[in-house]
């Protein structure tokens, strides 16, 4: 991670998270990242509406000239970049990865701005709907509203021991009986 909000926001996550994949999202307090809050999001994991914005921090509403709460957070990326934003924002909210991703977008005045984009999973629930939280930040001054962006570079940040398969963790959530299918 390049940026310093991008540090700051990680580094709090992951001491909420303590020995968990990811901490609930009661145990993030905004009163602890007050400083960060105008660039950081919550998303909802609901992927065909591609996934909206349910909180969109006052500095992020302004890099895009518009109030983001609602909106499609993959419908900022340009028609090339959108499946591929889309498969990383996938894994983070369902199989708790973090990631953090250098992006760019070009201003209408036709400036190229840096930015750097840090996705954090919440901890999973059963019967509550998943969401996952993040922050984007530009790497230098941007003084126009921003145009689509584009992903120019991405990985995830994990501790090895703690991955699970996406299907050993929904069998973790699941509830009352069930029914597996055996071999003959």
């Amino acid at each position: 991670m390049k940026h310093p909000s991008s540090r700051a926001f990680f580094a709090y996550w992951d001491t909420q998270r303590g020995d968990a994949r990811a901490p609930d999202r009661c145990d993030v307090e905004p009163a602890a990242v007050r400083e960060l809050l105008g660039d950081i999001f919550v998303l909802s994991a609901h992927e065909a509406s591609g996934y909206p914005f349910r909180v969109a921090g006052t500095r992020l509403c302004a890099l895009f000239g518009r109030d983001l709460k609602q909106a499609s957070f993959s419908a900022l990326f340009s028609s090339e970049a959108r499946g591929e934003i889309e498969e990383i924002v996938a894994n983070v909210a369902t199989d708790m990865l973090p990631a953090v991703a250098g992006v760019t977008a070009t201003s209408k005045r036709g400036a190229t701005t840096h930015l750097e984009l840090l996705l954090l999973p919440f901890n999973a629930r059963a019967h509550e709907p998943i969401s996952l939280t993040g922050l984007l930040a530009p790497m230098n001054e941007c003084h126009d509203a921003l145009g689509e962006l584009n992903v120019t570079s991405w990985r995830y940040l994990h501790r090895p021991e703690k991955i699970m398969p996406r299907l050993v963790r929904k069998l973790a959530l699941a509830r009352g009986l069930m029914v597996y299918e055996g071999l003959r």
